[in-house]
């Protein structure tokens, strides 16, 4: 296993490596510089017949340069050492910071930095520990609630086994409630499943060339019984040509089969699917006859966990914002003889 060693050493040992052959070659080529002149000067003298030095002030130039070249060696050394620190100390303060992040601490630091890329960096850290600190309390938040749902369903399904196990209530009608609860408590769960899948910080879904209308039409085929059994009809509102979509088709059509059943649980006797291509983008909505949403609920549908009057888990219409919005597009809901849902979504490419 290699031997590791922090930044700041190996930048402070190169440095140093670098100075010291620099200064190094510097006061060899200087000496040579100095004795090639003073062989010269030797040579002039005695061809003049002056009298020599002997070479007694070469090798005082000689002892004075390296003497300075140490000097100048140890004083870059010092230079450099405050240099490297100056470098790595700041990495170090990010680094610690990473790691905050890394064991939750997700607490937004104010540090400022002069050098451009080392801001940029501690900006990036910044933003990404605010959106882990979102996602954290929505975390915390969601299996409060969650828990609570669960609760609730879970408690009359014991009262009503209690009930039956000591005689005081009726087995089939104890029975028959439990049944109801026990329905709602797998549709809770799976709507557990598909929040815990959609609000996968990684997610990341396979999507591929659908056609909508091919989804709409199965959606409403699929809960056909249901509405009949309600007395309600559908109305269909199509394109002639298909309508194309880039997206995950298992989601996009959970997120349609929610709108349905909510517009079958509150419509009178109809409920109309329209899907209609404009320019880059592709309207589907979902009208029911019934008498609306209060307008004090209207803001709150798409929350998860807030039911209305009516209300089921209060989670079907959540999963529908997030899936449409995991594909790039938009929902809104508004009264209009009723509610009415419509989604945005940007057409695939190649048939724009």
């Amino acid at each position: 296993m290699k031997k590791k060693i922090s930044m700041h050493k190996r930048m402070l040992f190169t440095f140093i490596g670098i100075l010291f052959f620099s200064f190094l070659l510097t006061g060899v080529l200087f000496d040579l510089t100095i004795n090639r002149f003073n062989l010269f000067e030797h040579q002039y003298r005695l061809e003049n017949e002056q009298p020599s030095d002997d070479g007694v002030s070469s090798r005082r130039v000689s002892g004075n340069t390296f003497i300075s070249v140490g000097i100048m060696f140890a004083v870059a050394t010092v230079a450099t050492y405050f240099l490297s620190n100056s470098i790595t100390n700041p990495i170090k303060k990010l680094g610690k910071f990473a790691a905050d992040i890394g064991s939750g601490d997700f607490k937004p630091n104010d540090y400022e930095f002069q050098e451009i890329e080392l801001h940029e960096l501690n900006s990036v850290l910044n933003n990404t520990a605010k959106q882990l600190a979102e996602y954290d309390g929505q975390q915390k938040t969601f299996f409060q609630n969650a828990s609570h749902e669960l609760r609730t369903p879970l408690m009359s399904i014991k009262c009503y086994a209690e009930g039956i196990s000591t005689g005081i209530m009726k087995p089939a009608q104890a029975a028959e409630t439990i049944l109801q609860e026990t329905d709602r408590l797998t549709e809770l769960v799976a709507d557990l499943l598909y929040i815990s899948r959609i609000d996968n910080i990684a997610a990341n879904f396979s999507k591929s060339k659908t056609d909508i209308l091919d989804i709409l039409r199965q959606s409403s085929a699929r809960q056909e019984a249901m509405a009949n059994k309600r007395e309600i009809g559908f109305v269909f509102d199509f394109d002639e040509d298909a309508i194309y979509l880039n997206c995950s088709q298992e989601l996009i059509s959970r997120a349609v089969d929610n709108l349905i059943s909510n517009a079958i649980r509150y419509a009178k006797t109809t409920i109309t699917l329209s899907c209609n291509k404009k320019g880059n983008y592709i309207f589907i909505v979902v009208a029911d006859d019934g008498a609306g949403i209060e307008e004090t609920v209207l803001p709150h549908v798409f929350e998860r966990f807030y039911k209305g009057s009516g209300g089921n888990t209060g989670i079907g219409l959540s999963i529908v914002k997030s899936i449409v919005e995991q594909h790039g597009g938009t929902i809104a809901v508004e009264n209009n003889g009723g509610a009415v849902f419509t989604i945005v979504m940007p057409r695939a490419e190649e048939n724009r």
